[in-house]
């Protein structure tokens, strides 16, 4: 069925639900009479949100008579709270001009932009009721945001592990739950709502991570959101983008230096003139890396251009160039690692990523109850890896042959969501449905590369003819899907939503790879070049059920019940890595994820949200420990048995300003707790060397973090500590670490801290910090290939100073 046909179908099936309009209109103003647009109005009683158009004027339409009570805010202007408004009514609102802008006032002012909060129950065309959502507010932080500092922007998303490296926050890698960090290739990554991942089938890894300096907020979605963004356990993660300023013109700059010869520059410019409105950046960083032979530069480009037609339809564009090249200094064994974590024996590995992102978004509103969008989107993109990485990691590099891998990824689709509120008897629900359309046709040659110590991304043939790792394949890949959830309000207090999504994935593997076998005198015997052409396809059904029970305002009961499933990936598959081999028996992983929890507030002085989890997989995909022919460690990938991840997770936020010094309005004072404790078990596995009841990798028992931040007027400084206990590298019930490979073993325990603080004086911002203060050694990762094989050390004590100037 072609798109634009199930687009018209689509449109056929929608409810046509019509009821007696009850309207609520107004006007808001600030203390001068001046009619102010683009006013946020919050209708706490439906939980939906709507804006003032550029005269200032709204016009709510409710379906039944009443009253309710509204929120109204605007940056720069105090919060207005209007309670118990009743439909047919006519309103004044005067909201007042903040004249001292202290980030301190502001942050006041605005309290439900703390810096962890809830997504609503509905956004634009999404559903999150029931569901364990976490939005981190950026503005919120004091962190080294430059670097994209994973362990300080996500300190208070609770359970996630973080894989640290010191490319200056070039890649994200989080995971969490069992789940593997690496690229963070177990989530649906997202800018602004359309994918970014390299391919969401075929080989879900993120190259790309948002700038943080543009970053709004990060929204983190966990289990159900399956249903509505795809197959997998993590969930999803969607960086959304600053958004434009209402401002003709504003113009920001950011230029932050730091340890290891880091420098970066983030210039953005926003505006919005009548109906158009733009928001553009460039983000350059460059540095030497914490270890020898990690060198670093990195080029990112965004722009983002909106046109709103009228009140109810407007169409965006975003465009994405990102690319870096980065020298890897290679992996260490844990006797290289407690001799000096800064040692590397690789000179002549490189890495380089090229990302080209199309999105084009049209958002359409029939009436206040209808909401419609359709997203398209395209990636051009490529990764090339470039080394010697030989799983012996002590030998030196004998200058000949490198390994070379070279990955395309052109794809794209389109995504319609149609959401529509409704009433049953008196109580107002909502209803979603949406498809997905996603096709790619990628690509993955791996060769010899050259003798030289260059990034030289060409493949030698003819200076090494007989190499033997060499592949060509060609991935075509196919998915479509319907999803559909409504939010049943059962009364004022509880909602039921069920939900479902039906896939339909089919992917291919198509090419050759050459065999060369080589006698004890190293003659070529043998050589032969094997094809391959392999198709899979899958027909899923995924059902999910998410119950939300609110007993009085400010405090929710959740819980969530959610099918999932993670197809295979051909490319990994098919790439040949001496530290690592594929069981040719692999197959897809089912299971399911679940939440139940107590969320809220209480006043204005503590926030919490605090549940029990529980990840069961079926056939999970995972490595475990082996050798091969040469009797040399390796790690095998297969589906390592059926297991079990489950804990209790709570985050923790209190408002000691708020508590003890109330009277005091310039004093701010925050205290957080994000704690994780997890268990795991194999409940079966056909393994040898997994037996039932053994520990699932990349699971730590407690997974703490906790901090606090402090200002006055202009200035706040932060500190927050760490600490992750010691977690499994691998599948396998002799884990202990081995003197002769980094690729075997355990990830130890560690603990870090680190400390951040910010001036702000008129258009000026002075940021500072230190990370990992106390200067520890540790590492979060074991690779089996790039940038390794080995142990990948995080760095120690480090250094950032950042200049800002807003125009």
């Amino acid at each position: 069925m072609k798109l634009k046909d199930f687009s018209l179908i689509l449109f056929l099936i929608l409810p046509l639900l019509t009821f007696a309009q009850n309207k609520i209109s107004g006007v808001v103003t600030d203390g001068n009479g001046k009619k102010l647009a683009k006013v946020e109005i919050y209708n706490k009683s439906t939980n939906t949100k709507s804006f003032t158009d550029g005269n200032g004027a709204f016009e709510i339409n409710e379906k039944k008579s009443g009253s309710f009570d509204f929120v109204f805010f605007k940056e720069g202007y105090s919060i207005v709270e209007q309670n118990s408004i009743t439909t047919a009514s006519t309103v004044t609102i005067v909201l007042t001009k903040i004249n001292n802008l202290s980030e301190v006032i502001i942050r006041k002012q605005n309290d439900k932009l703390q810096a962890i909060h809830k997504l609503n129950d509905i956004e634009e065309t999404a559903i999150y009721a029931g569901k364990k959502t976490e939005v981190v507010n950026i503005s919120k932080l004091t962190a080294n945001k430059a670097t994209n500092n994973a362990r300080q922007i996500f300190a208070q998303v609770v359970g996630l592990t973080i894989n640290e490296s010191s490319d200056g926050g070039l890649q994200l890698s989080i995971g969490g739950r069992g789940l593997n960090p690496n690229r963070t290739a177990n989530f649906n990554t997202r800018q602004n709502g359309y994918d970014i991942s390299a391919d969401v089938l075929g080989y879900p890894e993120s190259y790309y991570a948002t700038p943080t300096e543009a970053l709004e907020e990060i929204q983190v979605i966990r289990g159900a959101a399956s249903l509505q963004y795809g197959t997998q356990f993590g969930g999803l993660i969607n960086f959304k983008v600053k958004t434009p300023t209402t401002k003709p013109f504003e113009f920001t700059t950011r230029n932050t230096i730091g340890s290891y010869g880091l420098f970066t520059n983030f210039t953005s410019i926003s505006g919005t003139n009548g109906k158009f409105s733009y928001y553009t950046f460039l983000n350059y960083k460059k540095g030497n890396g914490y270890r020898p032979n990690s060198d670093f530069e990195s080029k990112n480009y965004f722009a983002n251009l909106n046109y709103k037609f009228n009140d109810k339809t407007s169409l965006h564009f975003d465009y994405t160039f990102y690319n870096y090249l980065a020298q890897q200094p290679g992996g260490l064994t844990d006797e290289q690692f407690n001799e000096n974590p800064r040692q590397s024996n690789r000179t002549r590995n490189w890495f380089a990523v090229n990302w080209n992102l199309f999105a084009l978004r049209l958002k359409h509103k029939f009436n206040e109850d209808s909401d419609f969008s359709l997203q398209l989107f395209g990636l051009d993109a490529s990764r090339k890896a470039l080394g010697f990485r030989d799983n012996r990691i002590t030998t030196p590099d004998p200058m000949a042959d490198r390994d070379l891998i070279i990955g395309n990824f052109v794809n794209w689709g389109a995504e319609a969501r149609y959401l529509k509120r409704y009433f049953i008897g008196q109580q107002k629900s909502a209803f979603l449905i949406g498809a997905k359309y996603y096709q790619s046709k990628n690509s993955q040659q791996q060769g010899p590369g050259s003798s030289g110590s260059d990034a030289n991304f060409n493949i030698a043939i003819d200076e090494f003819p007989f190499y033997k790792d060499q592949s060509d394949f060609t991935f075509p890949n196919l998915n479509l899907a319907v999803f559909g959830e409504n939010i049943f309000k059962l009364n004022s207090n509880f909602t039921i939503t069920p939900g479902f999504r039906i896939e339909k994935i089919r992917t291919q593997a198509n090419g050759s790879y050459r065999v060369i076998n080589r006698d004890l005198a190293g003659n070529v015997i043998l050589d032969k070049t094997q094809s391959e052409n392999t198709v899979k396809d899958r027909n899923l059904l995924l059902l999910g059920v998410g119950l939300s029970y609110k007993p009085k305002n400010g405090i929710e009961f959740y819980g969530n019940l959610s099918q999932n499933y993670r197809s295979v990936t051909f490319s990994d598959i098919r790439t040949v890595n001496p530290s690592q081999k594929i069981d040719e028996n692999i197959t897809d992983e089912k299971g399911y994820t679940s939440d139940i929890g107590l969320r809220g507030r209480i006043g204005n002085k503590l926030s919490f949200d605090t549940s029990i989890f529980g990840l069961y997989y079926n056939d999970k995909i995972g490595d475990y420990d082996s050798t091969n022919s040469s009797n040399q460690i390796v790690k095998i990938r297969a589906n390592t048995g059926t297991a079990l991840t489950y804990g209790f997770e709570t985050l923790l936020d209190w408002n000691i300003a708020k508590t003890y010094f109330e009277e005091k309005e310039n004093f701010s004072w925050n205290l957080f707790t994000n704690s994780a404790v997890t268990g795991s078990n194999y409940l079966r596995s056909d393994i040898p060397t997994i037996k039932k009841g053994d520990k699932v990798e990349f699971v730590p028992l407690y997974n703490i973090k906790t901090g606090t931040t402090v200002g006055y007027k202009n200035f706040i400084s932060s500190v927050q500590f760490t600490y992750v206990s010691s977690q499994l590298s691998s599948a396998s019930s002799n884990n202990s670490n081995n003197v002769f490979t980094g690729i075997s073993g355990t990830i130890p325990a560690y603990y870090v801290a680190d400390v951040s603080c910010s001036y702000k004086w008129n258009k000026w911002k002075l940021e500072a910090g230190i990370t990992n203060f106390t200067n520890n050694s540790y590492f979060t990762r074991r690779a089996t290939g790039y940038p390794g094989p080995g142990i990948i050390p995080s760095d120690n004590r480090t250094f950032y100073t950042t200049l800002e100037f807003v125009f």
